[in-house]
């Protein structure tokens, strides 16, 4: 079956996006972050963090609640460590946080081989995929966790909700190898709940044992569903647990009171934190290859090994958001659904911008 779609330019998009950003009081280079990354997400094909899924959490969880402060400074706390940097993001914009995290890693792998930035007290970052993308162009091998906004998901063999859907993210420069990044990215929930927004939008199926509704008994209805369940049992629920883990060492609090804003100061903690790290690829080079390969040679060698034998068909995590990007190339914008389009509508109203004519926009069906 197939699906129609209307061509966006992307200058039309940014400047929408960046605009509604700044309606909200946003400064410009915050605004402008949002919608390079909410742009990012669209060329890639991830239609559940888009700017429409972006603007909402900003409504709900962002800077329409406590959980978002427009314009804050990031402060850097103390660290013995030359190759770690330690953040207080003060509840800045998470694009912008995660953006300014991504490149001082980057500039510490340049020196010391490898560099970690640790955010405390963020307002989430929404695809960690993007960024990753990004390393992964440059020539870095990448990784990402962060802490969902919500303790959206029930624990295996649990009943409550408790942990966030706590995404990992993963890059590594292969666009030599095969033509783009490889990107290991996903929820440790079976589906997002920006799936169960993007379901409810488009009138779709829940995929079985994926959602409970609020009585604790799975639901297929997006409508119904009230919390998340881990994706592969027990697998799922122990990598969710990693990112827990990895925000109480930074600084992070309890997750059933993430972003649940209270009018009396109890002391606890309610915003996520981040994690991000990126290696130089020299920095774990042996230099011994086999049959004189250089590593980017060996690399190749290894992927055509393991899609060998009978393999070819199988696609490597990343491709198909290559595949979309070179679709958002071809067609010279950005894919949108109407039902999408019409979101954006509101979004343009909302900051006194025209609306986007369907009848003006390119369209295709894929």
């Amino acid at each position: 079956m197939s699906t129609n779609y209307f061509i966006v330019p992307e200058k039309d998009h940014n400047e929408l996006v960046s605009a509604a950003y700044a309606k909200r009081g946003f400064l410009k280079d915050e605004a402008d972050d949002a919608a390079r990354f909410c742009a990012e997400a669209a060329r890639h094909g991830i239609r559940t963090h888009n700017a429409i899924k972006a603007l909402h959490l900003d409504e709900f969880l962002g800077s329409g609640s406590q959980g978002c402060v427009p314009g804050a400074e990031i402060i850097e706390k103390p660290s013995r460590f030359r190759a770690v940097k330690i953040w207080d993001a003060q509840k800045k914009l998470g694009q912008s946080t995660a953006y300014r995290a991504l490149e001082e890693c980057i500039k510490l792998a340049d020196t010391y081989g490898v560099g970690i930035v640790a955010v405390d007290n963020a307002f989430h970052y929404l695809w960690g995929g993007g960024y990753m993308i990004e390393a992964a162009r440059r020539g870095y091998i990448a990784y990402t966790n962060c802490t969902a906004a919500l303790a959206e998901v029930v624990p295996f063999k649990g009943k409550f909700p408790t942990l966030g859907t706590n995404p990992h993210s993963w890059g590594f420069p292969t666009t030599d190898a095969v033509g783009f990044p490889i990107v290991v990215d996903w929820a440790t929930s079976v589906v997002a709940m920006g799936r169960v927004q993007q379901f409810r939008r488009e009138g779709m199926t829940l995929p079985p044992d994926a959602a409970v509704d609020e009585d604790g008994n799975v639901t297929q209805d997006p409508n119904k569903a009230s919390s998340l369940l881990p994706f592969g049992a027990h697998k799922g629920y122990g990598l969710s647990l990693v990112n827990e883990i990895v925000a109480g060492l930074i600084g992070g609090s309890l997750p059933t009171l993430r972003s649940c804003w209270t009018p009396e100061d109890d002391g606890e903690k309610r915003t996520p934190c981040f994690f991000f790290q990126v290696i130089h690829p020299e920095a774990i080079s042996s230099g011994v290859f086999a049959k004189g390969r250089d590593q980017a040679a060996n690399i190749k060698a290894v992927i055509d090994d393991i899609l060998g034998h009978g393999n070819e068909g199988c696609l490597l995590p990343g491709q198909m958001e290559a595949d979309a990007a070179k679709l958002t190339d071809e067609h010279g914008g950005l894919l949108f659904s109407e039902a999408e389009i019409e979101a954006f509508n509101e979004m343009a109203v909302e900051c006194g911008r025209p609306a986007w004519i369907l009848d003006n926009l390119k369209q295709i069906s894929i």
